[in-house]
């Protein structure tokens, strides 16, 4: 009878992670950009991590349009990038991505260019990660315009991950300052380990505006999030303009 059973009530909606605006990135905008830098502390592995949270997102958006992608992908670093971050572990990797690992450890920091360049001229490869430290004299604008023509042109992404390394000219669409972030507790378990979280400054981007966002792999969507509000336009004053420091206003 009418009035007997009320109408049953929806649970509230979780908050959306973050409010997407027009013109700034979010988790699934950029994959065709085609090559990235990733600053971050040699301390830590927080750039390589996020290199690779980048690139797995980008493949599980590829294999929800098109199937898996079950193609190789090269991790090239330098002689001094392997001997501040080590070598990749593959048992740590990614489950998807372990068994697919070509490493290339290159002496010095031309030859990880070229094999950076190779690398992307190959079309069997799914993607490129790199890591070189400092501001290498090989590194110049040329050898970055270089990166993001072969990047393009052969259509194989490359995430240029450079440790403790100064805002340099360079040509990558999109260019990051990371660091760590703490992990959210977990639900059943607030003592375990908590998924990677990293805060990350997008500085320059061509398609983009600049902004601030604490990134992190979302366990129950198995993607990447966004877990704070974006804060675009809080850039660094220096941004990538200048080689020099800000110094402060008198």
């Amino acid at each position: 009878m009418e009035g007997l059973c009320p109408t049953p009530q929806l649970p509230p909606q979780a908050p959306p992670l973050y409010h997407a605006v027009p013109g700034r990135w979010h988790p699934g905008l950029g994959h065709d950009v085609r090559h990235t830098e990733l600053f971050a502390s040699a301390d830590e592995a927080s750039g390589v991590a996020l290199a690779l949270a980048l690139a797995q997102n980008m493949a599980s958006r590829h294999a929800a349009a098109q199937g898996d992608d079950h193609r190789p992908w090269l991790w090239v670093q330098d002689k001094t990038a392997i001997r501040l971050s080590g070598r990749p572990y593959r048992p740590g990797l990614p489950e998807g991505l372990r068994h697919r690992l070509i490493h290339v450890a290159a002496d010095k920091p031309a030859d990880a260019l070229f094999a950076l360049e190779e690398g992307l001229r190959c079309r069997d490869l799914a993607f490129v990660i790199g890591e070189m430290a400092g501001n290498p004299a090989a590194l110049d604008f040329t050898a970055s315009r270089r990166l993001s023509l072969a990047a393009q042109r052969h259509d194989v992404p490359l995430w240029l991950v450079r440790l403790s390394a100064r805002h340099d000219l360079g040509s990558a669409r999109m260019r990051w300052d990371v660091a760590p972030a703490p992990s959210a507790p977990r639900r059943w378990n607030p003592d375990a380990p908590g998924d990677p979280r990293w805060q990350a400054d997008l500085f320059r981007a061509h398609v983009f505006q600049p902004g601030q966002w604490i990134l992190g792999d979302d366990s129950e969507r198995a993607e990447l999030a966004v877990f704070t509000p974006d804060h675009g336009g809080m850039v660094s004053d220096a941004g990538d303009r200048s080689l020099a420091s800000v110094q402060p206003a008198a």
